[in-house]
């Protein structure tokens, strides 16, 4: 059971930076960040992980590998309608 749980909206590449901050953390922590704080953030990475692997083919297929929408997806209001 988690200590805290909190729920935030994020854009994928903020998501992605953040899971990134916390990869580098637990791996190259410094030794006064408390063992509980290091298996919390472990544990986050690992949900992260199983969550992201469950992920339906079609959404990891069209997503760019850089973390950035793809601007073909993108709708916008000015955006030149494709259905006539």
């Amino acid at each position: 059971m988690r200590a805290t749980v909190l729920r935030g909206t994020f854009q994928v590449y903020e998501l992605a930076a953040l899971m990134a901050a916390v990869r580098y953390v637990t791996k190259s922590a410094p030794p006064e960040i408390p063992p509980e704080s290091l298996q919390q953030l472990s544990d986050l990475l690992d949900d992260y992980d199983r969550q992201v692997r469950a992920l339906p083919a079609t959404h990891a297929a069209s997503a760019p590998r850089d973390g950035r929408q793809d601007p073909s997806t993108q709708h916008t209001p000015d955006s030149p309608s494709t259905h006539g």
